[in-house]
C-alpha cells in the first residue's frame, strides 16, 4: 500500500514538472523582468529578448507632434515634462505648428534651455492643403489629420523612424522602451498602434454608422511610423484613395485621422504592429482601459476626451492626481540633465560669479522659462485699441478681477509663478465669472527662478506680445478710473498718432486704506481737498511723479507737455513698438525710471492727460523693497548698475546726462519751473467725453471761459462756534454750481499765510503764474483768461459773510471780517 502511494506521488510530481517546464530561452534576466513576465499577455511577448542587447544611450528618439491652439500649448508643456522625467536618451521633437503656437513654443524652448533636446518646427499652413479636403467632424478640426502626412513633412535624411504622440498625453515610463519596439516589426509592418479602448467602432454608442475597423479598432494617440516602409508602399496614395471612397459611403470622419487609419488597416492588416495596451491607456467616458491597467503598469495616459482632465471615468481621480503632479512639477529641474552624448548647448545655471552684484541683476546667462497665452486668447484690434499691460506675482492674483471689471479693452497679465502656482492660477481664472467670460485677456507665465522679482523681464514679455497698436504700461496694484479705456482712445484719436509721444496718466494713492476711491476727476479733486488722496508717493519719493505737475493738472482741461527730469517714472500710454525695458534691473529700484530715461534719450514728448487718472491700491511692503532697504550690498550694486546704465545710454544716443543725481535722494532743486509746451487738441475729444461735458470742457475748448471766483474759506472748530480753525483761498471750476463756486474744507491751516490787501490785477488769478516763464501762446491764453475772469481789488473783495451765507452768527462774522481786515499783505 505504501509503495502504491509513493508511486502515485512520484508520478504526480513528474507530470507537474513536465507541464510547468520552463525553457532556458525564457529564463528572466532580472527580478523586474521576472515580475513583468508573470503578468505579461502572450499576445504581447516580443519576438526576441532585447534586454540581452547592449543599450545605446545616445540614440536620439524622434517624436512627431501636431500642436495648434493655446490649450494644446499648455498640454504639450505637461507632456514634455512627463517625457523629460522618464527619458534616458536624447530627444528630437518634430512639431507641426500654427503661427500662434510657433510663437509660444519657440519662446518656451528658447527660455527653457533643456540639454539634449532638439526641436524642429514645421509650419502647418504649408501642409493643410494636403488634408483640408477631407470632410471632418472631430473637435480638433483639420489639424489632427496632419498626423497622416508626417512621412512627407520630415525629410528622409533626418530619420527613418518616428514616434507620433498627441499633446494630451502623460508619460509615466521611459519612452525608449516604446522606441525599441521598432525592432519587433517584420518586413511588412509599418505602423505600430494600440487598440481602441472604447466600443465606438462596434457601434455601441448610439452614434451614426462608424467607419470600418477591425474589431474595436485602433487608437491613433500613440503610434510608431516606419517612414521608410510608408514611403515604399506609397502611403499617400493608399490613404487618400480609401478616404475618398469611404467619405462617399460613411460621410465625414468623426474621429479624424483615426477613422482613416482604421479603414486602411481593415484593408491592409499586415501593415500593423499591435502595441501593448499599457502604452495607450485611454481616459474617455466609455473607456475600458481598466481591463488593461488592472493587469499592467500604465506607461502612457491618454486624455482623449473633449473634457480632457475633467472627464469622469473609473479611477479618474487617481490618474488626475498623476497628471496634476506633472503639471505642478518644477520644469526648471530638467536643465540639470547630465550631458552624456556629444556637444550640447547646455549652460550650467548654478555657476557662481565672482562679482557679488551679479545676483542683484539679470545676466546674459539667465533664462526665465516662459509660457505665453496659457489660456485662450481671441481679439481683433482696431487702429485705436490699447492693451492694459501689467505683471504680478501669485499673491496679487486677487487684483485681476477688479481691473477686468473696469478696463473694458484688451489686457495682458504676465504672472511670475511656480509650476504649482500656475495650476492654481488657471483654476482661479477659469472659475471666475468675470475673467472666464472674457477672451481678450492674455495670460502669460514666467516661471520662478532666482531670488529677485524680474520686473522688467515680465514687462517685456507682456509688451512684446500685445496685439494692439498702443499699450498702457502700468503696475497691477493700480485701479483704473471708470471709462479709462474709452477716454484714452478719445485722446489718441484727437492726436492722430503717438509717434515719439508718451501720454502720462497721473497716479494717486489713498491716504488711508479705507478711503472710498473716486471715480471721476470731480470726485478726485474733492478727495484731494479733504486730504483723502494724494499724488502717488508724494510723501516718500516726490521726484518720481513731481514733473507731472499735479497743481496744474487740477485746473487743466487740455493735454499739456512736461519736461523730463531725473528719477521721473510716470505710467504712460505709448505705441506698442516702444523701446523695451532694461531687463538687468531686478527687484526694487530704477526699473521704470531707466525706461522713461531711454524714452527721453530718444526725444519722446511727455504729455499729461488732464481727464484721466489711476489710484494705487495699498498693500504690504514687497519682499524686494524690504530686501533693498535692509541690504547694503543690494543698494550698492543698484547704484553701480544705475551708473553703468546711464553711461551706456549717453554713449548710445550721444546725450549728456551728467546732471543726473545717482543717489537715492531727491533730484537737485530747480529754482524755476520748466517752460511747458501746449499742444493742439480738437473739440471733438471733449464733445465725445461725458466727463468733459460735466466739467465744462466743451465750453472751454471753444474758448468760452467760465466765471472763476477766488474766495476765502473758513471752517469752525466743532463745539466752538466762535473759534476759527482755517481760513484760506481756493478756487476751481464746478459746472453744477450756479455761481461756479465750490467751497471745500481743506485740512491745512493757512490763517497765518492769508494775505489780503492791495494787489496787482495780474496777481489775483492763479497760483500757476508764480515762478512761471510765459511764452507767446501762454500770454495769449492768459489774456483770454483774465478777460473772462472776475477780478477783485482789496476794496471790493467779498467778505466771508457773503461766501458763507449759511453762517447765522453775526458776532462770528464780524470777528472773521476783523481778522481779514488786519491780515498782512505781500501782493499774493
Amino acid at each position: 500500500m505504501i509503495f502504491i502511494l509513493i508511486f502515485v506521488i512520484i508520478g504526480f510530481v513528474f507530470l507537474y514538472i513536465q507541464t510547468h517546464k520552463i525553457s532556458n530561452n525564457t529564463i528572466p534576466k532580472s527580478l523586474r523582468q521576472f515580475a513583468k513576465e508573470l503578468h505579461i499577455d502572450k499576445d504581447h511577448i516580443p519576438l526576441h529578448d532585447a534586454s540581452c542587447e547592449p543599450r545605446n544611450f545616445c540614440e536620439p528618439i524622434h517624436i512627431g507632434i501636431v500642436c495648434s491652439g493655446f490649450n494644446s500649448n499648455v498640454h504639450l508643456h505637461a507632456l514634455l515634462k512627463s517625457l523629460l522625467m522618464t527619458r534616458s536618451n536624447p530627444i528630437h521633437l518634430h512639431i507641426l505648428v500654427s503661427n500662434d503656437s510657433a510663437t509660444v513654443l519657440r519662446l518656451l524652448f528658447k527660455s527653457w534651455h533643456i540639454p539634449q533636446v532638439n526641436v524642429s518646427f514645421y509650419n502647418i499652413s504649408k501642409w493643410l492643403k494636403d488634408v483640408r479636403w477631407v470632410p471632418n467632424g472631430h473637435y480638433s478640426g483639420n489639424y489632427g489629420l496632419l498626423k497622416l502626412i508626417f512621412h512627407k513633412v520630415i525629410p528622409a535624411s533626418v530619420t527613418k523612424k518616428l514616434l507620433i504622440l498627441d499633446t494630451d498625453l502623460i508619460i509615466v515610463d521611459d519612452i525608449h522602451m516604446l522606441w525599441k519596439m521598432f525592432d519587433e516589426f517584420d518586413y511588412k509592418q509599418a505602423i505600430g498602434i494600440a487598440e481602441n479602448q472604447s466600443p465606438y467602432y462596434l457601434g455601441h454608442l448610439n452614434q451614426p454608422q462608424p467607419w470600418p475597423a477591425i474589431g474595436v479598432g485602433f487608437n491613433s494617440g500613440v503610434m510608431l511610423y516606419d517612414l521608410e516602409k510608408l514611403n515604399a508602399m506609397k502611403w499617400e496614395f493608399v490613404w487618400t484613395n480609401l478616404a475618398k471612397k469611404y467619405t462617399l459611403i460613411y460621410g465625414q470622419t468623426d474621429l479624424g485621422d483615426q477613422d482613416i487609419l482604421n479603414s486602411v488597416i481593415k484593408q491592409l492588416p499586415d501593415i500593423v504592429y499591435k502595441l501593448p495596451c499599457y502604452w495607450n491607456i485611454q481616459m474617455s467616458s466609455h473607456s475600458s482601459g481598466n481591463s488593461c491597467y488592472s493587469q499592467f503598469k500604465p506607461k502612457i495616459l491618454h486624455w482623449n476626451s473633449p473634457q480632457k482632465y475633467a472627464i469622469s471615468t473609473r479611477d479618474g481621480n487617481m490618474f488626475r492626481g498623476v497628471a496634476q503632479s506633472v503639471f505642478e512639477f518644477n520644469g526648471n529641474w530638467f536643465r540639470n540633465y547630465p550631458q552624456l552624448c556629444g556637444e550640447d548647448t547646455q549652460i550650467d545655471m548654478n555657476i557662481e560669479s565672482a562679482d557679488e552684484c551679479d545676483k542683484f541683476s539679470k545676466t546674459s546667462n539667465t533664462f526665465y522659462r516662459t509660457l505665453l497665452f496659457f489660456l485662450d486668447y481671441n481679439f481683433i484690434a482696431d487702429d485705436w485699441d490699447i492693451t492694459y499691460v501689467t505683471h504680478l506675482s501669485f499673491d496679487r492674483i486677487h487684483l485681476l478681477e477688479n481691473i477686468a471689471k473696469i478696463w473694458t479693452g484688451p489686457i495682458s497679465f504676465t504672472l511670475y509663478v511656480s509650476d504649482a502656482e500656475l495650476v492654481k492660477a488657471m483654476r482661479l481664472i477659469t472659475e471666475s465669472e468675470i475673467l472666464n467670460r472674457r477672451s481678450d485677456v492674455a495670460y502669460h507665465a514666467v516661471f520662478q527662478q532666482g531670488e529677485f522679482y524680474p520686473i522688467n523681464t515680465l514687462r517685456n514679455v507682456g509688451l512684446k506680445h500685445v496685439k494692439t497698436p498702443y499699450s498702457f504700461l502700468v503696475d497691477v496694484d493700480f485701479t483704473p478710473m471708470k471709462s479709462l479705456f474709452e477716454m484714452l482712445r478719445d485722446n489718441i484719436r484727437s492726436m492722430v498718432d503717438l509717434i515719439k509721444k508718451a501720454l502720462i496718466v497721473p497716479a494717486f494713492e489713498p491716504v488711508n486704506p479705507d478711503v472710498v476711491l473716486p471715480k471721476s476727476k470731480i470726485q478726485l479733486i474733492d478727495s484731494l481737498n479733504r486730504n483723502e488722496v494724494r499724488p502717488f508717493r508724494a510723501d516718500v519719493w516726490a521726484p518720481g511723479h513731481a514733473p507731472t505737475d499735479y497743481d496744474k493738472w487740477r485746473k487743466e482741461y487740455e493735454p499739456y507737455h512736461v519736461k523730463w527730469q531725473p528719477h521721473y517714472e510716470p505710467y504712460v500710454v505709448v505705441k506698442s513698438n516702444v523701446p523695451l525695458y532694461d531687463e538687468r534691473f531686478l527687484g526694487f529700484g530704477w526699473n521704470k525710471v531707466s525706461h522713461i530715461m531711454e524714452l527721453e534719450a530718444q526725444n519722446y514728448d511727455f504729455i499729461v492727460l488732464p481727464d484721466v487718472f489711476i489710484i494705487h491700491a495699498s498693500h504690504a511692503l514687497s519682499w524686494d523693497n524690504a530686501k533693498f532697504k535692509q541690504s547694503p550690498p543690494y543698494r550698492r550694486c543698484s547704484q553701480q548698475l544705475k551708473k553703468r546704465f546711464i553711461t551706456e545710454l549717453a554713449a548710445k544716443y550721444s546725450k549728456n546726462f551728467s546732471d543726473v543725481n545717482y543717489s537715492d535722494g531727491f533730484v537737485k532743486d530747480r529754482t524755476r519751473r520748466n517752460v511747458q509746451e501746449k499742444i493742439e487738441s480738437t473739440t471733438s475729444l471733449y464733445e465725445s467725453t461725458d466727463y468733459f461735458l460735466a466739467w465744462g470742457g466743451k465750453e472751454k475748448a471753444e474758448g468760452k471761459k467760465e466765471r472763476k471766483k477766488n474766495f476765502s474759506v473758513q471752517s469752525v472748530v466743532k463745539d466752538k462756534p466762535h473759534e476759527v480753525s482755517k481760513i484760506e483761498y481756493y478756487y476751481y471750476y464746478d459746472i453744477d454750481d450756479p455761481s461756479n463756486l465750490t467751497i471745500s474744507k481743506l485740512n491745512k491751516t493757512h490763517l497765518e499765510k492769508l494775505k489780503i490787501g492791495n494787489r496787482k490785477k495780474a496777481d489775483s488769478s492763479s497760483s500757476e503764474e508764480h515762478n512761471y516763464e510765459y511764452d507767446e501762446g501762454d500770454l495769449q491764453f492768459k489774456e483770454l483768461h483774465d478777460s473772462t475772469t472776475l477780478q477783485y481789488d482789496s476794496e471790493t473783495f467779498p467778505s466771508v459773510k457773503d461766501l458763507l451765507p449759511a453762517l447765522k452768527h453775526d458776532s462770528l462774522n464780524e470777528e472773521i471780517d476783523e481778522k481779514l481786515k488786519n491780515a498782512p499783505t505781500d501782493g499774493r
